[in-house]
């Protein structure tokens, strides 16, 4: 899913500063667990990809 989310990102299907789904909603999309759908979230901060605000969700990091 990380992967995936990461192409989209590359592609322009969430620009940067845009709101990227939350963990219920890519569950839903993915048939995964929400857990999965967290780490998943949590490697694409990790590599810098994403950022969350705390009560406001995950959004694309602007451009390097």
């Amino acid at each position: 899913m990380a992967e995936i989310i990461s192409k989209r990102i590359a592609d322009g299907t969430y620009p940067p500063g845009t709101r990227v789904p939350g963990i219920v909603e890519l569950s839903a999309e993915f048939g995964i667990a929400a857990s999965t759908a967290q780490k998943a979230l949590a490697h694409l901060r990790g590599t810098g990809e994403v950022r969350t605000e705390l009560g406001l969700g995950t959004f694309v990091a602007d451009a390097k």
